[in-house]
């Protein structure tokens, strides 16, 4: 997707690679960036005003686990906006601990946000398509053993939004749907890592697990963009130490599968 001109809304954009992607965002010239979040950022909201006055920015205060705030914000948006080019779930929980809020946040948010959005961009409402970016992890990639419930929540985010890129889907909605999934990132997710692990014995990962190396969030968020840039309906990239790669997942299912579809395919 060339960005130029394009509208976007991004939930979480105050957060650490949220802030660093819009920045790398609006050097695209965007026509339009709604920011929605729970957070407020009048201070950097106001410098990228300044330093891009030809987009238009703002921010609507969301509460991701709060299905009727999202649905409002689109609302809203719609009216202002007209229209939504691009949408990217970048909303995000690292607390084990917080069973119920981090799969409400990495997981429902984002399933509600994707199905709303498309109310206002499916062609086949009217609207005119677009890319909807559905930020997962490397640990929706593999499991994660400190951490299994944040994992399961970002698995769960990765094959939603593959699912979601199959062709028909594509055809009906006039949506690209892609999975980025960053490695460890240097933000305030990462700070005391081992209080938000829901055992509280010590294991051998414990150990090491603050000598990983960590990508920046500049080089996440640079990533991220060009990824989405290059993207086509149901990639799935990996960020990870500053490089880009694209995830080949498997397909265990697919003869069962292609049956099932022509099955339908000579009913209809």
């Amino acid at each position: 997707m060339n960005l130029t001109d394009k509208i976007v809304i991004y939930f979480g954009g105050f957060g650490g690679i949220g802030q660093k992607c819009i920045s790398e965002l609006l050097k695209k010239q965007l026509k339009s960036l709604a920011i929605f979040d729970l957070a407020e950022n009048d201070e950097i909201l106001a410098e990228w005003q300044k330093l891009f006055p030809s987009t238009e920015i703002y921010h609507q205060k969301v509460n991701i686990m709060q299905k009727s705030d999202i649905e409002a914000a689109y609302k809203m948006a719609s009216q202002r906006l007209e229209y939504f080019d691009l949408i990217i779930n970048g909303s995000g929980c690292l607390n084990d601990q917080l069973i119920n809020s981090t799969i409400e946040i990495n997981l429902l948010g984002v399933i509600h946000s994707t199905l709303i959005a498309l109310d206002y961009m499916s062609t086949s409402e009217g609207g005119r398509g677009g890319i909807i970016v559905n930020i997962s992890s490397v640990v929706g990639l593999q499991p994660e053993p400190l951490y299994p419930i944040c994992a399961a929540s970002k698995a769960a985010v990765t094959c939603f939004t593959r699912s979601l890129a199959a062709p028909f889907y594509l055809e009906h909605f006039g949506v690209s749907f892609v999975t980025i999934c960053p490695g460890l990132t240097e933000t305030s997710l990462l700070d005391d890592m081992t209080s938000k692990t829901i055992f509280d014995f010590e294991t051998p990962i414990h150990s090491i697990v603050s000598k990983i190396r960590r990508q920046t969030a500049e080089d996440c968020a640079r990533n991220l963009v060009k990824a989405i840039e290059n993207s086509k309906n149901g990639d799935v990239f990996m960020l990870e130490l500053g490089e880009i790669s694209q995830v080949k997942i498997p397909d265990h299912w697919a003869k069962q599968l292609d049956d099932c579809l022509f099955l339908c395919s000579t009913i209809l």
